[in-house]
Order: C-alpha cells, then sequence, then structure tokens
C-alpha cells in the first residue's frame, strides 16, 4: 500500500483539483478525487518525463482522453515541476489561462485586440493532444503509439523507444470514434499503448446503468487486446502490479480496468452525478478535505514534502540524459539518416520535392489520379509520412506506390484504415500530435468528411500537420447519387477556423496544391479532388503561373488585352467551365478574364494590391463552383452553384441538369452586364 509521503502527495492533487473547481464554480471534481492515484503513480513512479525539456522526442505519451477532468493533469503537471504554477491552477478556467476547461495542446483564441492573425501559443506544458470530445483522446492515442512504432522501426530504439499511456471514462468507451480505433490498434497489436479505463458506474446524466451495460473487458479482448482488472483505485500495489503486467506484452495494447468511485471522499456527493460535471460546493468541499485529514481552511496546499515526492521519484530526468547521449553517439555514426531525422520533426520534406513535382507531366486526367502520379514523385521526400483510406485507396489513389504497409508484423507508411473514417480522423490527428510524421493524411470521399468533421475541427484547433485528401468532390462522381455526391462540404469546411482549403483546377495545380501542402501551409490542409477527367487549363503563363498562383490561392489563367469586362472565377473542374463560358462570351464581343480559385484561405493571406489584380473592384465577376453558393458573395457579384442535393444519373448529365454549364455562366455574365 501507499506510504504517508505517497498519500500526502495523491490527497495535494485532490485537493489542488477541488479548490481550482471551486474557486472556477465551474468543473469536474468527481474523476480528480477518484482517480489521482492513478496520475500519482504516472507521474511520479512510472512515465518518462522531463519538465526539464517538455518536448523530448522520447518521452512517454499521456492522453486525459476524460479531458472534463483536466484539472487532474493539471494538478500532477504542477507538482511535477512544469510551468503551471498554483496562479494558474487559481487561475483555471479563465480567459487566456493555462489551465482550459479541457486540456489544450495549443492555444488559438487570439487575445483581445490581438488581430486575427495572432500567432497560435503553446498553451499548457505537457499536454500532448487536446481531448474534450469523448472518445477523440484514446483514438488520438492509437496515432500516437503507431507513429512511436513506426519511427522506432525506422531509426532505432536508441532514439525511439516510449510508451503511450491513457485515462478513458465510461463516455470515451461508449463513443463510436473510440470503437473503430480500438479495433484497429487490437489489429494492429500496439503493444506499447496502455489505457486506463475508469468504471465509476457514472455519466452525467446518472448512473450507466441506464444506458451502458455491456461487458467492457470482453468487446476489448474481442478487439485483440490485454485485460486486466484493478478492483479498488486505491490500491497502488494493484495498479502498479497491472501496468508491470501491461508493460510486459508488446504485442497487444492493454485496457486496464479500473474501479473506482466517482467523487472519493466526499461525504455526500460521491459515487453519485452530482460530483460529475459541477463543484462539490464550499461545504463539501470543507467535509471532503476534513475525510482526507486536511484542513478544511486551506486552499491550494502543498505540504512540505510533497514537491520532494513527486519530482524526487520521477524516472525521466536520467531517461532524458542517457537518451541525449544515445542520441549524440546515434548522429554521429549515421549523418544521412540524421537529416532524414531533423526534416521529419521539423515536419518538413526533405529538400527537392517541388522540382520533383514541377517535372510530372501535365495530363487530362481526374485530380485524383494527379494526385496519385503526386505522391509518387513525392514518395522519396516524405520518408515518414504515415497515412492512408478508409478501404478507397483503389478510388481515392492516395498511395506511397514503394512503401510497405503497416500491420501487426511491421510498421510501413501505407495504413490500411478499413471502413473507419471517425477512427481514422482520430488517428491520423495522433500521428501529427507525436511529431517526427510528416504530413499524416487521412483519404476518403469528400462526403465522407461529415462522418470525421470532429477530427478535422481538432486538427485545425491544434493546428496539426495533417492533410486530409478528399476525392469525388461534386456530384460529377454521378450515378452513386445525393447520398454520394458533395455539396454543401466545401463551405463547411471553408467555415472551419485554421484549416486550408485547396481544389486544384488540373493536373499540374494538383501538383502544386500538394508541393504547397507539404512546403508551406502552418497547419492542416485538406485538398478536394475530382473523380472525372479534366482538360490541362489554357494557362497564359503556362504552367509556373500555377506553381506561382496556387500558393497564392488565386491567379489569373487567361486574360484580355486591357481591361476586362467581366472576370469569371472557378475552382477544381469548374475552371474549365469558365475558360469555356470565356469563349462563348467572347464571341458576343464580351472580354472576359478567368481566374482560378483553388484556396480562399490562401488567398485571403495575399496583401491587397495582389487581391486587386486578380479581382479588381471595378469589374463584375461570377463564380462557378459546383456546390452551394453560400460565402461566394465576398468575392463575385454573382454565383452559380448547386444549392440543393444532387441526383442519380451519369455524372455530366447531372451537372448539365444543375446548370454547371458554360452557357450557363456566360447567361449570368451578359446578365450582370446587362448585354
Amino acid at each position: 500500500m501507499s506510504s504517508d509521503a505517497t498519500t500526502l502527495s495523491i490527497n495535494t492533487i485532490r485537493t489542488l483539483s477541488i479548490d481550482a473547481v471551486q474557486k472556477a464554480n465551474s468543473g469536474h471534481p468527481g474523476l480528480p478525487l477518484a482517480f489521482a492515484p492513478v496520475a500519482y503513480l504516472l507521474y511520479a513512479e512510472r512515465m518518462k518525463h522531463d519538465p526539464a525539456e517538455p518536448l523530448w522526442p522520447d518521452r512517454d505519451r499521456f492522453v486525459l482522453s476524460a479531458g472534463h477532468g483536466s484539472v487532474l493533469q493539471y494538478s500532477a503537471l504542477h507538482l511535477a515541476g512544469y510551468d503551471l504554477s498554483l496562479d494558474d491552477l487559481k487561475a483555471f478556467r479563465q480567459w487566456g489561462s493555462k489551465t482550459p476547461g479541457h486540456p489544450e495542446r495549443e492555444f488559438h483564441q487570439p487575445e483581445a485586440g490581438a488581430g486575427p492573425d495572432a500567432t497560435p501559443l503553446p498553451l499548457t506544458e505537457g499536454v500532448d493532444v487536446t481531448t474534450g470530445p469523448l472518445g477523440q483522446g484514446i483514438s488520438n492515442a492509437v496515432g500516437l503509439a503507431m507513429a512511436e512504432r513506426f519511427l522506432r522501426e525506422t531509426f532505432g530504439t536508441e532514439v525511439q523507444d516510449h510508451r503511450t499511456y491513457v485515462i478513458a471514462s465510461d463516455g470515451d468507451l461508449m463513443e463510436g470514434v473510440s470503437a473503430e480505433a480500438s479495433s484497429l490498434a487490437g489489429h494492429l497489436g500496439l503493444g506499447r499503448l496502455i489505457v486506463f479505463y475508469d468504471d465509476n458506474d457514472i455519466s452525467l446524466d446518472g448512473p450507466t446503468s441506464m444506458s451502458f451495460t455491456e461487458d467492457v473487458e470482453k468487446r476489448y479482448q474481442a478487439y485483440g487486446w490485454q485485460t486486466l482488472r484493478v478492483t479498488d483505485v486505491n490500491d497502488l500495489d494493484q495498479l502498479r502490479k497491472a501496468l508491470d503486467e501491461a508493460e510486459a506484452d508488446e504485442a497487444r495494447p492493454t485496457l486496464i480496468h479500473v474501479k473506482s468511485i466517482i467523487g472519493w471522499p466526499s461525504p455526500n456527493k460521491q459515487g453519485t452525478a452530482k460530483a460529475h460535471g459541477s463543484p462539490l460546493g464550499e461545504d463539501e468541499v470543507r467535509l471532503t478535505k476534513e475525510a482526507l485529514g486536511w484542513d478544511p481552511d486551506a486552499q491550494f496546499l502543498v505540504p512540505d514534502g510533497v514537491y520532494d515526492d513527486v519530482r524526487g521519484r520521477n524516472p525521466g530526468p536520467d531517461a532524458r540524459k542517457a537518451w541525449h547521449e544515445r542520441y549524440a553517439a546515434w548522429r554521429a555514426a549515421d549523418a544521412d539518416r540524421a537529416k532524414t531525422w531533423d526534416a521529419a520533426w521539423a515536419g518538413k520534406p526533405l529538400p527537392g520535392v517541388k522540382d520533383a513535382l514541377k517535372a510530372v507531366s501535365a495530363e487530362k486526367e481526374a485530380s485524383r489520379v494527379s494526385g496519385k502520379r503526386a505522391m509518387a514523385a513525392f514518395a522519396p521526400f516524405v520518408p515518414t509520412l504515415v497515412g492512408g483510406s478508409a478501404d478507397l485507396v483503389s478510388s481515392t489513389n492516395t498511395l506511397l506506390p514503394d512503401a510497405e504497409y503497416y500491420t501487426k508484423d511491421a510498421a510501413g507508411q501505407n495504413v490500411h484504415f478499413g471502413v473507419r473514417e471517425h477512427g481514422m480522423g482520430a488517428i491520423v490527428n495522433g500521428l501529427a500530435a507525436h511529431g517526427g510524421i510528416v504530413r499524416p493524411y487521412g483519404s476518403t470521399f469528400l462526403q465522407f468528411v461529415d462522418y470525421m468533421r470532429g477530427a478535422v475541427r481538432l486538427s485545425a484547433l491544434q493546428n496539426l500537420h495533417t492533410a486530409w485528401v478528399y476525392t469525388h468532390d461534386s456530384v460529377a462522381l454521378g450515378e452513386d447519387g445525393p447520398t454520394h455526391q458533395p455539396v454543401e462540404h466545401l463551405a463547411a469546411m471553408r467555415a472551419m477556423p485554421n484549416l486550408t482549403v485547396l481544389r486544384p483546377g488540373d493536373s499540374v495545380e494538383t501538383m502544386a496544391a500538394w508541393g504547397t501542402i507539404l512546403e508551406d501551409v502552418d497547419g492542416p490542409a485538406l485538398m478536394a479532388l475530382s473523380r472525372q477527367g479534366i482538360e490541362p487549363l489554357p494557362r497564359d503563363g503556362g504552367d509556373e503561373a500555377a506553381w506561382a498562383g496556387v500558393p497564392r490561392g488565386a491567379y489569373v489563367v487567361t486574360d484580355t488585352d486591357g481591361q476586362p469586362d467581366v472576370v469569371l472565377v472557378g475552382t477544381g473542374a469548374e475552371v474549365n467551365v469558365a475558360v469555356a463560358a470565356g469563349a462563348l462570351l467572347a464571341e458576343k464581343g464580351v472580354k472576359a478574364r478567368i481566374v482560378s480559385m483553388p484556396s480562399w484561405e490562401l488567398f485571403d493571406e495575399q496583401d491587397e494590391d495582389y487581391r486587386l489584380s486578380v479581382l479588381p473592384v471595378n469589374v463584375p465577376s461570377v463564380s462557378v463552383e459546383a456546390g452551394v453558393t453560400m460565402g461566394w458573395s465576398r468575392y463575385v457579384d454573382a454565383s452559380v452553384g448547386i444549392d440543393r442535393f444532387g441526383a442519380s444519373a451519369p455524372g455530366l448529365e447531372v451537372l448539365e441538369k444543375l446548370g454547371i454549364t458554360a452557357e450557363n455562366v456566360a447567361k449570368h455574365a451578359q446578365e450582370l452586364l446587362g448585354v
């Protein structure tokens, strides 16, 4: 059982947590009270971590999937010596604090008056992923574990040799995303992944017996996990024994099923939903402290000896020093591999990726096929890119042609995610959050972004360097019909802050879009690619115009002599529709400038002079895009689009019936001009 010093440290985690929640008058005290022994065991005794170097590459990763219990992690981080003071705990859930309501990996909301372009700042040292929406954290952890195994097999155990630990709640395991990710983790045999499942019989609405009575251990055994049980969270000997068994089994991930009493030892609220999502109340805080043998009048108290106990047991500092010694010898022994490592941890491809993409020929083809050729060209320059498709690689063409698959036996770059869009998104975020994996990607049809929107949003919130590659980007996919035809999806993704959306207009723009994503975009990027073939665009400036224009979001494809009468703006396959409309207008003596606008976000980043040089304010303009017209009014005077669902028919017929034609665009331009 625990020593007096250990008990004092665990109870300090508990009292700091309930004091922070009570001062904020907001939060979830029940989990921190009950699960403090697990936090202590991880931060003080077991995990390799070091506050002196919080981003040390070979540290163990920790995910509080039950993100509502964030103050448990904050209290443990404070005692462990991270840059998180008692004043930060006192500022729990307040504006601009390091202790938000759920753990945040990176801060993206600018301070008041800082402007919309304020640089994101790290928020809380020691937080590896942003959690909150239940199920995402444990699913991110699968990606973290996959990244560790891939980098360990790629670079060697000298530099990558760590584990991923998770605290998950009943709610996490109810969510479907965790089922998808856990299934894949078992299939891949991710033995470095260890999950503590807090089984406290309570969710926000009341007893879990109202909705959740399955045998979780049997479910996880069916996934291929090792399952262990701890009958009392306060029994440190049981917890240590379970951890030993979990770490000894490197062939299977482990679920440690831990029974706890939510809110223990609160005399009146333990074991009830009242301890879950609301402060205990001042009177109950006093009673809880008395039950712990604590001074009920002391707030944010850290007794003598607690810091020394928590920090003195931490194995991380010695492990970090030993790692740096191994790392130095490893670098000296293999300079080329060290260069690859440096590029990977900087999040960049190796030099030469854009030159390789520029060498790819322009062809009439679907941009999803162009994407396939792009991946073949850039693959040698991103040896630590890991990703795949949700059982659609034969359609999305997202495959690194000479790379191995990620299996139970070997960690290759190509991942069979299976029909698990929701889980794929969260896993890709984990791959990115780990570090060392350059632009991990997930791919499916654009319509199925609906199944993974939560993960895409979290990639944007955390500024993760993910690539979301979506094909079949319009109603032109045809016969599968409106259930598979995206119309509102581009608008929905463009509405998301900090997400760069690119919809290239031909094969050259597709190469330039991939080059832009790999080298220029800071944060997540989404690429929408076509199913149907696209003619190469007749650019006035040749291919270089695309290479110069795509990174700037929009550029002039063809222009007129003198001032144009109208500007026609397209994205994706519809740029060619604009080109054809321009030819029809020319027959009527109307001069049309044709603009390709693959990315609103990149265009908005340009200076005013450039934006006005592409879209002058004194020239009428019309957009054409095979999707809803919402949002286009910020750039153009009239829009041709699809403000309804599609239909099941051949793709070209659907486009014609819904007005995505050169004739309709020319008609709108003439109406705008009054000719």
